[in-house]
């Protein structure tokens, strides 16, 4: 699917509503720049198989083209962005900024060696890294920054997080969150989507609000963000999206969105295995959700609404169910709680993913093969599951929500 004219591209109004489009990244080389040492400051608990992690990625977008979704790559927008020296400059000069380099001899000659590659090779370098040793041919003089830092092997640091392509930018509505992420190590992340967004055709962004930027000073990431419907968004209160960064969002949500009724903040336990609400919590299905069962007496649940321009909160006495039916408006709710109601094979089937599902049309969702129990929950509930191999997937542990941005899907009729 490509943008059509007078049309806006970007078209999120639901979590369920039949995929068309999806932004993906493949895994590739700066995957294999994890090492023991790197693992923690990478957001990893363990070193990949990047050649098998290529092929289940290559499974999972093969489920999705054979159920008719077109699915683009972020490498291959960047490298169409690049082909253009002025948009090239821009973004090597934003890069090297953030990287925080804060030698001016030391930017001027990684500048040079960055404009002179071509783009798909940039590209490479953008996402992989950029190791000394690709530049020691240089004649140059060695800077007080080369000295100081010398036994440290890139002057770039590779993004291995990017084929978690849900994190750094949203689609809300016709609208981009373009997210700031917590980790430094995910930053330029952003950054890549943000200038995507501004020379890439596919978004649009003459016609296309941004109701976030990544440049914001508190964090919030996209696996956080549930849109629940047109009128209704969920947003997790979590270890890497900050109650000020929500505030931030929803103003700029309710300028931009008039459909947008209200902004359901759902708090839950700032913990690595509870990282963003979608790892505990997702939409499959027009009244049915799946739910890690731990969560349950963990969450606290607020509203933001907008009355005559002021932004307004509140704090929900009521429960999930009770919420998400009030919300929706939606008769009865139902909670499909992972693990096939063992705790202990819920608990193991979370640290999988087992509940960050994606859903590419009402009632039909991809999730991990590991997760048998949670599986078998679903399809006894009336879901279809689709399942992908996920051996080496999950060591950056998230499921195929984490794995995929929707640009567009099929509006629903409630």
């Amino acid at each position: 699917m490509s943008p059509s004219a007078g049309q806006p591209f970007l078209n999120i109004k639901s979590e369920i509503g039949k995929l068309k489009s999806v932004l993906l990244h493949r895994p590739g080389l700066e995957l294999e720049r994890l090492t023991p040492d790197n693992l923690e400051k990478s957001l990893f608990d363990d070193i990949p198989w990047v050649k098998q992690m290529r092929v289940e990625h290559d499974g999972f977008a093969h489920v999705l083209k054979e159920r008719g979704v077109n699915v683009y790559y972020i490498e291959d927008l960047l490298n169409e962005v690049l082909g253009s020296p002025e948009n090239k400059s821009e973004l090597i000069k934003a890069v090297l900024h953030d990287e925080g380099l804060r030698s001016v001899s030391l930017e001027a000659v990684l500048y040079d060696f960055l404009m002179s590659q071509t783009s798909d090779k940039l590209v490479q370098y953008l996402i992989a890294g950029l190791e000394k040793s690709a530049i020691n041919h240089l004649e140059r003089e060695f800077t007080l920054a080369d000295h100081i830092k010398s036994d440290y092997k890139y002057f770039l640091n590779p993004i291995p997080n990017l084929y978690f392509m849900r994190d750094p930018a949203t689609v809300i509505g016709n609208t981009l969150s373009v997210n700031t992420m917590r980790a430094p190590a995910r930053k330029r992340e952003s950054l890549l989507l943000q200038y995507v967004y501004y020379y890439h055709p596919l978004f649009q962004s003459i016609t296309t609000p941004l109701v976030h930027q990544a440049s914001a000073d508190k964090s919030i990431e996209g696996g956080d963000i549930l849109v629940l419907s047109n009128r209704v968004i969920a947003i997790g209160c979590s270890q890497r999206t900050s109650p000020f960064a929500i505030e931030c969002l929803a103003q700029e949500a309710f300028d931009c969105i008039p459909e947008l009724a209200e902004i359901l903040v759902v708090q839950i336990p700032k913990l690595r295995s509870f990282m963003h609400l979608d790892t505990v919590f997702t939409m499959v299905d027009y009244s049915k959700f799946t739910i890690y069962p731990g969560i349950e007496p963990e969450v606290r649940l607020f509203k933001i609404t907008k009355d005559n321009g002021d932004i307004k909160y509140t704090v929900i006495t009521d429960s999930l169910t009770c919420t998400l039916e009030k919300s929706l408006k939606i008769d009865q709710i139902e909670l499909i709680r992972s693990g096939g109601g063992c705790p202990i094979t819920a608990a193991r089937e979370q640290w999988n993913d087992s509940t960050n599902t994606l859903a590419i049309a009402p009632g039909v969702v991809v999730t991990y093969s590991r997760n048998e129990a949670s599986n078998e929950v679903l399809r006894k509930h009336g879901v279809e599951v689709l399942e992908i191999a996920d051996s080496e997937l999950i060591r950056g542990r998230g499921g195929p929500r984490c794995m995929s941005m929707p640009l567009h899907r099929q509006d629903l009729s409630w």
